[in-house]
C-alpha cells in the first residue's frame, strides 16, 4: 500500500471517532509531512517513539471549538502508479487558497505556496483541505 495514503487514512479515521492522537509507522518522508501540517497549523504536534525497529510517529490531532477536525478532507495527486510532476507555474491553488498542496522537489517537501515563491516545480504529492 501507498505509505502517504495509508498515513491520510490512519490521520482521518483517527479524526473520525475524536481520537486526540493518530499512531502511524515512521519513516523519514511521513516526519517531513507531519513538519508540514505542523507548519500550516492542520496538526497541534507529533513525536518520533519507539525503538530501533519499531518506530512510530504520535501525531497529536486538532480539532476547532466545534469539535470539528482541522483537516477536512485530502486527495492523493500523485500515485505510486501514475506520477504528476508540475512546474512552478502550473502548481494550481487548492481550494482558492483555503487548502494546500505538499510538493516534493529538489530543495526538500514543500508547500505548494512555498514552490510558487522559489520558482520550483517538483512531484505533486497530496492536496489537503
Amino acid at each position: 500500500m501507498d505509505p502517504i495514503a495509508d498515513l491520510l487514512n490512519r490521520i482521518k479515521n483517527a479524526q473520525a471517532v475524536l481520537h486526540p492522537v493518530a499512531d502511524v509507522p515512521c519513516s523519514n518522508l511521513k516526519l517531513r509531512i507531519a513538519e508540514i501540517l505542523k507548519r500550516e497549523g492542520l496538526i497541534t504536534d507529533f513525536k518520533k517513539r519507539g525503538k530501533k525497529d519499531m518506530k512510530i510517529l504520535r501525531i497529536d490531532l486538532k480539532y476547532n471549538e466545534d469539535k470539528t477536525p482541522a483537516i477536512s478532507n485530502f486527495k492523493k495527486v500523485s500515485k505510486p502508479g501514475q506520477r504528476i510532476y508540475k512546474k512552478s507555474q502550473e502548481i494550481k491553488w487548492v481550494k482558492n487558497g483555503y487548502g494546500l498542496a505538499i510538493v516534493s522537489t529538489n530543495k526538500g517537501l514543500l508547500t505548494d505556496k512555498e514552490a510558487r515563491k522559489q520558482k520550483v516545480g517538483g512531484e505533486v504529492m497530496l492536496e489537503i483541505w
